[in-house]
């Protein structure tokens, strides 16, 4: 028998892990989570890795076995890996029962032709890619409720369509006009493994641009706003920060509109979401009001034009672009409360 509340967690050594295994760890409805790496290297707590854990309970450190997992009674398993590794191992748990909630990108779309063409390996097999559920609470919540897979969204594309989606649902986006969504990110979004481009000395004073129209959070985008490709210029930079996302977007509306219309568009939209912030014009969102949260701050500013619309969104990579919205996914998916472990 599987215990929801028993909780497994594969791949902890990162950023992203470490944040999930502190979230866990204080969470008031789980219970022994065990953790799993490749080698452990003769840790057997995850205290011995990151001492900042300690005191907040027994973490059990075990070198990863999928048989392992399925006999420990676990309900829950968090998948904290590359996309390659969840692509293999989400599938085996959950034909064992285990509900699984997976961080890398293997199982956000429903093509296996896109994942192929925008992370360039092979696609999970289709039934997979067909029963894993898009892990974006706000829009999503009955959906994951119900799953047995989730594919938890990437960070850069929470911050986006969660700006987007009320003006795409209100079909308040200028027919044939581009979408500009001008993003930033701190250091550790690229992840934990060691490249020069991420030295210090490389990013400190210094700002730049990457993956110009191969960004892989992309298609993400155009699935849940529904833009088509050719109307949607997304590009991203590397900020000198250590974790946050600044979205600066750049929409065209399709008739004159005053700042009262567009705030209530949003408070209507997200009325009663816990972890979305909607700041009133003129006040903007920044990095360090969201930072260490799981909240995504949206704001906005409308030319006099009343056409030209400009909207802000930050949000902690980390946590709702990474294991704050992985936890809130599970509270969804058990009935608890959305703010569990997450305060």
């Amino acid at each position: 028998m599987t215990n929801p509340r028993q909780v497994a967690v594969v791949g902890v050594t990162g950023y992203t892990g470490f944040e999930l295994a502190r979230l866990l760890l204080r969470h008031p409805e789980v219970r022994n989570p065990v953790f799993y790496v490749r080698e452990t290297n003769g840790a057997k707590c995850l205290a011995e890795l990151f001492p900042q854990l300690r005191g907040l309970g027994e973490a059990p450190l075990r070198t990863l076995s999928l048989d392992a997992i399925k006999q420990s009674g676990a309900g829950t398993a968090f998948l904290a890996t590359p996309h390659e590794a969840s692509a293999e191992i989400a599938p085996a748990l959950v034909e064992a029962g285990i509900r699984v909630v997976d961080l890398s990108g293997a199982f956000r779309f429903r093509s296996a032709e896109t994942f192929q063409s925008w992370y360039k390996l092979p696609a999970p097999r289709a039934n997979w890619l067909g029963e894993a559920i898009y892990g974006l609470p706000e829009l999503y919540a009955a959906e994951i409720a119900k799953a047995r897979l989730i594919a938890n969204p990437g960070c850069y594309a929470t911050s986006v369509v969660l700006a987007l989606r009320p003006l795409s649902e209100a079909n308040w986006i200028a027919e044939g006009s581009r979408v500009i969504c001008d993003c930033k990110s701190g250091a550790s979004g690229a992840g934990k493994e060691p490249r020069r481009d991420l030295q210090f000395v490389e990013v400190d004073e210094n700002f730049k641009a990457y993956n110009l129209f191969s960004h892989r959070h992309t298609p993400e985008i155009l699935d849940h706003t529904g833009l088509p490709e050719n109307r949607l210029i997304f590009s991203t930079h590397l900020l000198p920060l250590a974790r946050g996302i600044l979205s600066t977007i750049y929409v065209h509306l399709n008739r004159d509109m005053n700042a009262s219309e567009v705030e209530s568009c949003f408070r209507e939209f997200y009325s009663g979401k816990r972890w979305v912030r909607v700041f009133p014009s003129p006040n903007l969102p920044q990095i360090q009001f969201s930072l260490h949260t799981n909240y995504c701050d949206l704001g906005f500013c409308l030319a006099e034009d009343g056409r030209r619309l400009v909207l802000i969104s930050c949000l902690d990579n980390l946590l709702k672009g990474a294991a704050g919205q992985a936890v809130q996914n599970m509270n969804l998916m058990y009935g608890w409360n959305e703010e569990e472990g997450l305060q």
